[in-house]
């Protein structure tokens, strides 16, 4: 009997889980694999983005009402989650832009974290992990860092000299970054619900795209067929009522256009220890076979 393949995703805050490859988890999931979820910080300086939540109580209490959305978003996918522990940085605004605060996870040590992180890895056992580009998908200091320790943990998890202590050496198999917010897609669905005679959410994004800026999706390698579970995507992510808005753009393209016009979520693969046949559309091409040999 095949062993169950296992998945692992690596994100900066509670609700990131939900806006970038739910519905690939919540259909390994359903394929009977397993999922974790792996949250770096607990989002304590994130903003109420909600409207109906913006409420003194709310605010006093992020971090007890972040952990139990984060609870509730596993529940609705299905997936195993652990929390590294370590405190929101908070996104820096302003010209110049404010120091970073101490004891931040984006200015903590990086070896220490990576440590923390192979302990999870170690325990669980993925043979796949994805987590956020170089850039961290958008440069929020603590999805920079999430990014960092991720890479530095595939390659260290399996070093029996690296991190004594930390539970025994699991090597992943491969690694991939997600790349959800990419310009071809955006215009894609601007052009669908233009066509469909029905508002564009995406109208003021597309204006403010500059032509100078990089699309991920052309690093794209892989594309997982998930349309079937962007309901459990969009129910995942208004658990995290503080943060998501339900009558907000997030929203705005119809299931069934979506599903027509772009049904996969798309992800670069960076790192394979099973060789690698690109395009894909399967995170775990290549880890079946080894794994069943």
């Amino acid at each position: 009997m095949v062993e169950p393949l296992r998945l692992m995703t690596v994100h900066a805050h509670p609700d990131d889980e939900s806006s970038k490859g739910a519905a690939t988890c919540a259909r390994y999931v359903a394929d009977g694999h397993q999922v974790m979820v792996v949250t770096c910080t607990g989002g304590e300086r994130g903003s109420i983005l909600n409207p109906a939540m913006d409420r003194p109580e709310v605010l006093a209490n992020m971090t007890e009402i972040r952990r139990a959305e984060m609870a509730r978003a596993a529940e609705i996918l299905g997936v195993e989650h652990r929390w590294l522990g370590y405190v929101d940085s908070g996104l820096p605004e302003g010209d110049p832009k404010p120091p970073l605060p101490e004891g931040c996870f984006a200015v903590g040590d990086l070896d220490e974290q990576t440590g923390s992180l192979v302990a999870v890895v170690r325990e669980f056992r993925p043979h796949v992990i994805i987590t956020y580009d170089e850039n961290g998908g958008y440069p929020h200091p603590d999805h920079i860092r999430c990014h960092q320790i991720s890479v530095a943990a595939f390659e260290a998890a399996g070093d029996p000299d690296r991190y004594p202590g930390l539970g025994e050496p699991w090597q992943p198999l491969k690694l991939y970054y997600s790349h959800g917010f990419s310009r071809k897609r955006m215009i894609a669905f601007h052009e669908a619900m233009l066509a469909a005679g029905l508002e564009s959410p995406y109208t003021e994004w597309l204006k403010n795209w500059s032509d100078d800026k990089a699309d991920p999706a052309d690093r794209v390698t892989t594309r997982v067929e998930c349309g079937e579970y962007f309901p459990v995507r969009d129910e995942a992510l208004k658990a995290h009522a503080t943060q998501i808005d339900p009558t907000s753009r997030w929203f705005g393209v119809p299931l069934e256009l979506q599903r027509q016009i772009w049904p996969t979520e798309d992800y670069e693969l960076v790192r394979s220890l099973v060789g690698e046949t690109i395009p894909e559309d399967d995170l775990f091409a290549g880890v079946r076979e080894r794994v069943s040999a």
